[in-house]
This record gives C-alpha cells, sequence and structure tokens, in this order.
C-alpha cells in the first residue's frame, strides 16, 4: 500500500487548524458565521424528523415483536443479507397444545372438542398476526428504514461538509483580518522614524510583504466562500426534501392503519365464529350421551361464564329429563307468562342484545329489568320484564342482584 505522506501531513495540518477554529468559537475567541433563520430552521426541522422516526420505528418493531431476543436475531440476519428463519407465533403455538391436549383427554369428549375448535382459532389468529407483521414490515417499517439509513445519512454527510466549509471560511477571515492588521501597522511605522532611514527601508519591504499576504488571504477568501456557498445550497436542498419524506411516510402510515384494522377485523370475526361454535355446544354439556349422569356434566353457566360473549349468540337449547321444554323450545307467548308469586329479581343488563324471535327481550346495556325462571326452563334463559314488555333473555348478558 503506498503512502503520500504530504498528502497525509496536509490533511493532518487542515483537521488541527479546524479543531483550532471550532475550540476558538465554543470559547468565544473567534468569530463565527451564523446561517439565515430559514436554514437554522430546516436543520432544526430534519433533526426533529430524524429523532422522532427513530423512536416510531423502535417501538413499531417492539409492538410487532415483543421479544427482544428475536429483534436482535431478524437485526442479525438482516445486516447479514440473510433470509430471517420462519418463527412460530404464540398463538400457532397455543394451538398446538390444544390439538395435543385433545388428542389425550378424546376429541370426542365436550372438552376435546371444545379445545379442537379453539385451538383451530388460534391457529387462524397466529396465521392473520403473522400476515399483519409481514404488511406492517413491508409497507411501514421498510420506508422508515429507508429514510435512516439513506436520506439521513446523505443529510449528515454534506452537513459534515458544510460545517468544514465554514470553519474553513471562518479560518480564511481570521487570517486576513490579522493580514490587514499587521499590513497597517507596518504602513504607519515610516511617519514615526523618517530620520531613521535604514528602518524605513525595512518597514516598506515590511509593508509590502504584508501587502501580498493581504492579496492572497483576500484571494483564498474567495474561492472558501464561493465552496461554502455551493455546499450551503446542496445542503439545503436535501433539508427541503424533508418535506417530500414527511408525504411518504404519512401514506406509510395510512397502509399501517389499514393492516392494522384489517388485522383486528379478522380477529373479531374468528372469534365471533369461535364463540357461535361454542354456543352451539351448550346443550351437549347437560344430555351428553357419554355421562353416566346429568350431574356430572359440566354446568351450563358455568360454560357460559367462561366464554362470556360479547356480541348477541343463539344457544341451541336442549331438553331437560327429556321432556320437551316448552318455554325453551320458542313456543312461549310473553302474554300468556305470569310472574311467580316469590323468586322475581332484579337484574342489570351488562351488554345490549338484540331480540332472536319474538319470544325473546331485546336488552340495553346498564338498564334495570324483573327477571325470573319458569319450571322446566333452561338454565341458560330467564324470562325478563320491562314495564308491559316480557320475553327469554340470556343469563350470561346479566348481572343478578340481590
Amino acid at each position: 500500500m503506498e503512502f503520500n505522506v504530504k498528502k497525509l501531513a496536509s490533511d493532518a495540518g487542515v483537521f488541527f487548524s479546524r479543531a483550532m477554529q471550532f475550540t476558538e468559537e465554543k470559547l468565544g475567541q473567534a468569530e463565527k458565521t451564523e446561517l439565515d433563520a430559514h436554514f437554522e430552521n430546516l436543520l432544526a426541522r430534519a433533526d426533529c424528523t430524524k429523532n422522532w422516526t427513530e423512536k416510531i420505528l423502535r417501538q413499531t418493531e417492539v409492538l410487532l415483536q415483543p421479544n427482544p431476543s428475536a429483534r436482535v436475531e431478524e437485526f442479525l440476519y438482516e445486516k447479514l443479507d440473510r433470509k430471517v428463519p420462519s418463527r412460530v407465533t404464540n398463538g400457532e403455538l397455543l394451538a398446538q397444545y390444544m390439538t395435543e391436549a385433545a388428542n389425550d383427554f378424546g376429541p370426542g369428549t365436550p372438552y376435546g372438542k371444545t379445545l379442537i375448535k379453539v385451538g383451530e382459532t388460534q391457529r387462524r389468529l397466529g396465521a392473520a398476526e403473522r400476515e399483519f407483521i409481514h404488511s406492517a414490515s413491508i409497507n411501514f417499517l421498510t420506508p422508515l428504514r429507508n429514510f435512516l439509513e439513506g436520506d439521513w445519512r446523505t443529510i449528515s454527510k454534506e452537513r459534515r461538509i458544510l460545517q468544514n466549509r465554514r470553519l474553513d471560511l471562518d479560518a480564511c477571515k481570521a487570517r486576513l483580518k490579522k493580514a490587514k492588521a499587521a499590513e497597517a501597522k507596518a504602513a504607519a511605522v515610516p511617519d514615526f522614524q523618517e530620520t531613521r532611514p535604514r528602518n524605513y527601508v525595512l518597514s516598506a519591504s515590511a509593508s509590502a510583504l504584508w501587502s501580498d499576504e493581504v492579496e492572497k488571504a483576500e484571494h483564498e477568501l474567495r474561492l472558501t466562500q464561493t465552496e461554502f456557498d455551493r455546499q450551503a445550497e446542496v445542503t439545503r436542498l436535501l433539508l427541503e426534501g424533508i418535506s417530500s419524506t414527511h408525504v411518504n411516510h404519512l401514506r406509510c402510515l395510512h397502509e399501517f392503519v389499514e393492516s392494522q384494522t384489517n388485522y383486528y377485523a379478522q380477529c373479531y370475526q374468528f372469534m365471533l365464529d369461535l364463540q357461535k361454535q361454542l354456543g352451539g355446544f351448550s346443550g351437549t354439556f347437560v344430555g351428553n350421551a357419554d355421562s353416566t349422569s346429568p350431574a356430572a356434566a359440566p354446568s351450563p353457566p358455568a360454560v357460559a361464564a367462561a366464554t362470556l360473549p360479547a356480541v348477541p349468540t343463539i344457544p341451541v337449547v336442549p331438553t331437560i329429563g327429556g321432556v320437551p321444554n316448552t318455554v325453551a323450545e320458542g313456543v312461549l307467548n310473553p302474554n300468556e307468562v305470569k310472574p311467580p308469586t316469590s323468586g322475581t329479581r332484579k337484574a342489570r343488563v351488562l351488554y345490549d342484545y338484540e331480540a332472536a324471535d319474538s319470544t325473546e327481550l331485546a336488552l340495553l346495556a346498564d338498564e334495570m329489568i324483573t327477571v325470573y325462571s319458569l319450571p322446566g326452563m333452561d338454565p341458560d334463559w330467564l324470562i325478563g320484564e320491562r314495564g308491559n314488555q316480557k320475553g327469554k333473555v340470556p343469563v350470561t348478558y346479566l348481572e343478578l342482584l340481590s
């Protein structure tokens, strides 16, 4: 490897000269060329954009991948230009465990069938999460990284060059000022030493020498000023491009919100479907043919409490003791129902409920109604009264009061 000693020495001299100029500016011992207010505003806006982009990028990465070890692994794979290995989501892992548990407990048992159904939904949730992470990474994270690793690096590089040009410009101004002061001092010496011709000759020679230094310093100042102005214009154009960056990031943000909306909508639909399926299983807990007795099966209210519905569902109501339940089978005529002399209670409605047919009573959240049960009625349902209105209401939508 060849070394240019003269170039290295020159670069070292320039570095120390700039360092000295910068130190003197910090100590207030040297003048500093100030940038105009518009340029300073562009610099502040660019720094603000960079700082907040970094924070938003990091926190979005945490949102998409809460595991810090997994984030570090993905970062290393990206830096090495290697494909990131496919990772099982938490929902998919839970689905695997539930399926394996159902096979051990018996896929035909109520618990086993429910585990299989819930496991299938968890698998679908995991797949939706994977798709959302992939979409957010491409449409949102990648543009933010490209700005920080591309445009911002270019801006930072040009800003450093501008800083060096400014230091060189201020150093030239200082040299010119010093040369002019020395020239003025040398030109003033003969006025006080006219009786000493030798000194006059020496002073005149020194004055001519300083005049040459002044001319040289002025020439360097013009060149340095031109380089500074050119670099300032280049940097200004890059800084004004931050507005385009904001527009691009705004578009990416809309795409991120759309992906997240679709993801949550899919999750809601999956859980709604699961809830309806579990509601269809409610009759098997009491009249399960595999059970030796009704008492051995899980209690329907307990199952309903464990899977508290967030939206209305229409349960499948069984028969009790082999005798058709006329109230639960939908032949209820609200006008023919008479409340019992005792056993009525007040209840607060927890969620809105839309009546499936004329035998049911529509509910509004937080309203108070009177409820009671009739002989042979399914335990998941009660008769509700609101003024002159009567109808069946689901127990899981109520908070029974003393």
